[in-house]
């Protein structure tokens, strides 16, 4: 089967760089009208070169998120048909003991997560149940299903929250014949944060790492992006509520 988005109207936060990008840059180039938003103009001009209508936008800020959505419709004049819930990340934090994390870098990670994923989900529903259809899939990550390599606790916890959120919406918006699904990478050098992250373990850790792949390779944003384009497509019609690791066996 030949996949294509012709016609159909992507959404995708975080799209400035990273998966976030990647995804955008795929579904432009399978024939969608795609619509991506991030926290960087720069970055975002980036990602604007394959075709993406580009906001800048602090997804903390509820009522800006949910207007943006109400903008896409409007240009589009109909509902989103595939919302990515990409945006996330360890917000610049390093890994501190329990009792020295700040409730602020908690309530951020959070924030970022678990709360955009929330609001953008919300406000893109109404529309999707009107006309019977819709996709959401939400980007989580191994940490969401055992303790995160980060260390960071907010960070494995609202991954822990997005797979939660994921599982309850597949279950409140199925009859209405919209799917929630979510990918789950494992580690991929994507952005400033993973490679400190990977600078941080040393060509020890780093072979180390790679050894307990089974494919012995690290993944790229681009094996994340094919695994949304699965859940968006006419393949995953009757996949709802499901995780799917992206990590290369581990």
């Amino acid at each position: 089967m030949h996949i294509r988005f012709d016609a159909k109207t992507v959404v995708v936060s975080g799209a400035g760089h990273g998966f976030g990008r990647c995804i955008a840059e795929t579904f432009a180039g399978l024939g969608a009208r795609v619509f991506g938003c991030d926290l960087s103009d720069r970055e975002l001009r980036e990602t604007a070169k394959a075709g993406v209508v580009t906001q800048v936008l602090d997804l903390t800020d509820r009522a800006a998120s949910s207007a943006w959505i109400g903008h896409v419709e409007e240009t589009v004049g109909g509902p989103i048909d595939v919302l990515v819930n990409n945006a996330g990340g360890v917000a610049g934090q390093t890994p501190v003991p329990v009792e020295a994390v700040p409730d602020a870098d908690w309530d951020r990670i959070f924030a970022v997560n678990v709360g955009a994923a929330f609001v953008l989900s919300r406000a893109a529903a109404p529309a999707m149940k009107r006309v019977g259809s819709g996709r959401i899939v939400n980007i989580s990550s191994g940490a969401g299903m055992q303790a995160s390599l980060t260390g960071i606790q907010a960070y494995c916890s609202a991954k822990h929250a997005v797979i939660g959120l994921t599982r309850q919406l597949a279950h409140e918006l199925g009859p209405f014949g919209i799917t929630v699904n979510s990918v789950a990478p494992g580690f991929v050098r994507t952005n400033e944060a993973t490679e400190k992250q990977w600078a941080s373990y040393g060509a020890e850790g780093q072979a180390a790492l790679v050894e307990r792949i089974a494919m012995k390779r690290l993944g790229t944003a681009q094996d994340i992006a094919n695994a949304v384009v699965f859940f968006a497509s006419g393949l995953a019609g009757f996949v709802n509520g499901q995780i799917l690791s992206i990590d290369g066996g581990k």
